[in-house]
Parts: structure tokens; sequence; C-alpha cells
């Protein structure tokens, strides 16, 4: 089997799972990487002391974070048994990308403001999404229609990370905006319909299982791109989801305009919302549900970003004020 044969399986596979468009890019790379480090040689003459040797060399020679050496890993043991049919042991001898403790970075409730409040347009709405809701900025753009409950004031996340569906908020102050947003998304699904097209991607085979779901309004993304696009997996001419790099650059032009120094991504927000809600008095699992955290463990950094760690700890150089 050449190389491109074995790429052209791993993409057949990771598409019979349903794995993301971005997770079979990451996927391919690693495994190109792992090949061409051992010389080319093909993965089914290399086993674990070579897989062993390629992990090793990720952590001691290039210095990746320990979530890079993982994701390394994923890739290369999906290709080992569902592509090549080989059960590895568990590989001992790895050198280990060490996990720097770091906390994550958070805005205050006035810094917040003064970024949302110089965003403008759809970016704006987005960036209000996400910290209203505690939304990735890949869950906000993934959004569909039917997701959005106004009546019960709530926003339905499907396939979240892990694979996980969950149900989150939707702030009052966002509903007129939203409702605004929706007109908009349906003037361009009526145009596309009109003009032959108005299919979207629908996930694990729902198009198979409702032939006409592809085209129904409901299916339609909130946040449809401006211009319809070849989608790369069927060749079909479709209109995807906006991009989040539009959302980043807004949000890093914003920040430098309120004079922040602290380093801000789409998902600093998140982080803000969940630290937010805690300074709030909210409890720590009402949290965790909310963000779709797996271990509460994971939800309890933020108690150590407000420094409180189950009880409050005030220093001894205030304690005369």
């Amino acid at each position: 089997m050449s190389d491109s044969k074995l790429l052209d399986q791993v993409r057949r596979e990771m598409r019979i799972r349903h794995y993301s468009l971005r997770t079979e890019k990451t996927y391919l790379q690693w495994i190109k990487r792992y090949i061409f480090l051992h010389g080319k040689r093909h993965p089914q003459d290399m086993g674990e002391p070579e897989l062993t040797s390629f992990l090793s060399w990720l952590a001691s020679e290039r210095n990746v974070a320990s979530s890079t050496q993982n994701q390394a890993l994923s890739a290369l043991l999906f290709l080992y048994k569902n592509v090549l049919g080989v059960e590895l042991e568990w590989l001992d001898g790895i050198v280990r990308a060490k996990r720097p403790k770091r906390l994550p970075v958070v805005l205050t409730k006035d810094e917040t403001g003064a970024v949302l409040s110089r965003m403008i347009g759809t970016n704006k709405l987005l960036a209000h999404l996400l910290y209203g809701t505690g939304m990735r900025i890949s869950e906000a753009l993934r959004l569909r229609v039917l997701d959005v409950d106004f009546s019960y004031r709530q926003i339905t996340i499907r396939s979240g990370k892990g694979n996980k569906d969950r149900i989150t908020i939707l702030p009052d102050r966002l509903v007129k905006p939203l409702k605004h947003q929706l007109e908009h998304a349906k003037v361009l699904h009526d145009n596309d319909i009109e003009d032959g097209f108005g299919s979207v991607y629908l996930p694990h085979a729902l198009d198979r299982k409702y032939p006409n779901a592809h085209r129904e309004w409901r299916w339609q993304y909130v946040f449809p791109s401006k211009n319809r696009s070849v989608d790369p997996v069927s060749g079909v001419i479709r209109r995807h989801h906006l991009h989040d790099k539009n959302l980043q650059r807004a949000l890093r032009k914003a920040a430098f305009e309120a004079r922040l120094t602290k380093r801000i991504t789409t998902h600093t927000l998140r982080h803000s919302f969940a630290t937010h809600l805690i300074e709030n008095g909210y409890d720590i699992r009402t949290v965790q549900e909310l963000l779709g955290h797996k271990d509460v463990k994971t939800t309890q950094i933020y108690t150590h970003v407000l420094n409180r760690g189950g009880r409050g700890v005030r220093s001894p150089l205030d304690a005369g004020k």
C-alpha cells in the first residue's frame, strides 16, 4: 500500500466515524510527520519502538506541549488500530512532554465591557454570545436554527467537546439581536433556494435518514457564510458557517483599542463567563454543566483564578483596612 493510498484509507475511516474535517487534517499531518521522520518507511513495517521514538522526539527535541504530544499519539493510535488493524500495547519509555500548570486568562467585568463595546456587526453578536453563554467559538459557529429556543431562553449545543450535547442559557439581552441575525440568515437561505442551492451539511448521516432535511430552514446555520463554497468532502456547493478567524481578529483589535495588555482570544470570553458566574455566587456544579466539563476539577480552576479555593483569603497587608 502506497503512502497516498494509506492516507486515503485514513480519511475514509475517519469519515465513517464522523470525525470533523479539522481533526482529519490534523491526524493526517501527524501521520505524515511520523512517516517522514522514519525515512518514509510504511507504518505497517514499524511498530511500538518507532512510535515511542517519535513521541519522545516531539517532547525532547521539538519541546511540544503535553496536549500536542497527546494529539500526535491519538492520530497514530487511530492509524494502527482502525486502518492497519494493529492493537498496540501501552507504550513504555516515552519521554512525556510536561504539562505546565497555567491559569486561564480572565477579564474583569469592566475589561469585558470595554472589549465588547468596541465590537461591531456580526462579530459583536458572536462575542456577546460567547461571553453570555460560555460556548466555545466552534460551538457558536455551528449553531443551527433549531438549536435556539427563545421560549425557554436556552440554547442546545450539539456534539460539543467529547461529542456530548448540553444546554446553556440564552441571555435576555441577546434575544432581539439573535432574531435579527436569523432574519438575515433566512434571506440568504431563501435566495439560495431560489438559485437552486440551499443545501447545508448534516452530521451523522442525517441527510440519508431525512433526504430533504438538508434544505429545510430549521437545519441551516445561525451564522452562515457570506458566500457559497464547495464542500471539501462531498464536492457539493453549499453555504457553510462563518470562519472563526474574522472574530479572532476583531477581538484582538477591540482589546488593543481598549488598551488591554492581556493576551485575549475567543476562549478568554468563555473563561470570563465561568469566573464571573462563580464570582456572582453560582455553585461550581452549575458552572460545570453550563461549560460541559466532564470533570468538576476542570471547572475548579476558576476558583483559583479568584484566589478563593473554597474560602476567602485576604492579604495580611489589607487586614488593617
